[in-house]
Order: C-alpha cells, then sequence, then structure tokens
C-alpha cells in the first residue's frame, strides 16, 4: 500500500546520486509539491475505499445478525411445526383407537339388539301358543257340555226329534272339530315358527363366537 498514483513515498526522502562524484542534487520544489498533491490524492481514495470497505462490513455484519435473527426465529419455528406434528400424530392415533372402540361397542349393540329381538318374537310365539292351548281347552269343554247337554236333551224331547236333534248336534260336532282342527294346524305353525326363531338364534351366536375367535 506504499505505492500510490503510480509513485513511491521514499521518492521524496530519498536524493539520487550523481554519477563521477557530482554533488547531490537537491529536489526541485515544484517536484516536491507536485508528489505531495499525488500523495494526498492517493491518501483520499485509500481514506474512500477504507470507508467504504468500512460501509461494506457493516452491511455485511448487519446481514448476518439478520440471518443470525432469521435462522434463531426459524429453528424456533421449526420445533413449534414439529410440535404440533406430534401433538396432531397423537390426537390421530387417540382418534383412531375411538373409533375402532366405538365400533366394537356398536357391533355388541347390535347383536344384544338381534338377540333381544330374537327373545321378544320368542315370547310373543310362546304366548300365542298358550294362548291357543287354554283356547282349544275351553273349546274341547265347550264341546264336552254341549255333547252333554244334547245327551240330556234326548230324554226331554219326543223320540219323533230325536233323529234331527242328533242331526244337529253331528253338524255342531263336525263343525266344532272342523274348528279344533283350524287351531291344531294354526299351533303348529306357531310351534314350526318358533322352532325356527331358536335356530336362528342359535345361529346368531355360533357366528358371533366365531367372529370374537
Amino acid at each position: 500500500m506504499s505505492q500510490l498514483t503510480g509513485f513511491n513515498v521514499e521518492d521524496m526522502v530519498n536524493v539520487t546520486p550523481l554519477k563521477g562524484g557530482e554533488e547531490t542534487q537537491e529536489p526541485k520544489v515544484e517536484e516536491l509539491i507536485a508528489k505531495l498533491r499525488r500523495l494526498q490524492q492517493g491518501k483520499r481514495a485509500l481514506e474512500e475505499e477504507i470507508e467504504e470497505l468500512k460501509s461494506v462490513s457493516d452491511s455485511l455484519q448487519k446481514e448476518l445478525v439478520t440471518l443470525q435473527t432469521e435462522a434463531y426465529q426459524l429453528r424456533g419455528i421449526s420445533k413449534e411445526k414439529e410440535e404440533l406434528c406430534r401433538k396432531l400424530q397423537f390426537q390421530c392415533e387417540e382418534s383412531e383407537q375411538d373409533s375402532a372402540r366405538q365400533f366394537k361397542h356398536n357391533k355388541k349393540s347390535e347383536e344384544l339388539l338381534e338377540q333381544y329381538r330374537c327373545e321378544i318374537q320368542e315370547f310373543k310365539l310362546k304366548h300365542r301358543k298358550q294362548r291357543l292351548f287354554f283356547c282349544r281347552l275351553k273349546f274341547e269343554n265347550q264341546l264336552h257340555q254341549l255333547i252333554e247337554q244334547h245327551k240330556n236333551l234326548h230324554s226331554i224331547f219326543a223320540p219323533e226329534r230325536l233323529p234331527d236333534e242328533l242331526e244337529s248336534v253331528e253338524n255342531t260336532k263336525s263343525q266344532l272339530i272342523s274348528a279344533e282342527q283350524l287351531k291344531l294346524a294354526q299351533l303348529h305353525r306357531l310351534s314350526e315358527e318358533l322352532e325356527d326363531v331358536r335356530k336362528q338364534k342359535q345361529l346368531g351366536a355360533t357366528t358371533a363366537e366365531t367372529q370374537d375367535q
């Protein structure tokens, strides 16, 4: 950095020796002034360059501080995002587990509901069967009573009316027998429906046990 604007600082202080023992020639005043001016210009240029480098250094330092601040903020944001991601993943896993538990609970509820429906239907069929059975007993009692009444009428009415009364009794008996057969057919059909319900219930229980295994 000792050379500026094409001259050396040492030129100002060094005196050029003369050949052949000549006396040292003192530099001229104009040359010294010119060299001084060039030196001052070089100094100003150097100061401006130093100032510019300092400004650039300050800008770079500020930019470095800004980048460091942004990097710190980005690291904080990244940590927050990672924590949020972990929380969301945990919530997602909990939701999946809750859904699985709810699905299992709903499945058990449906199975219990189906079982209750079968039991209610079976109870209704049993009740209808019992009611038909009691109706049959009542019908048989009424039939016996009518037979006894017609038997007793034999001693009350005249003998010439006996064939008509017997025919009437036989008709009534036939009607009662037909009604009894109808009731028996209904009772048989209800028994078959009850047996089907029991089979469906057993099949549902077997299927539920297979799914649980």
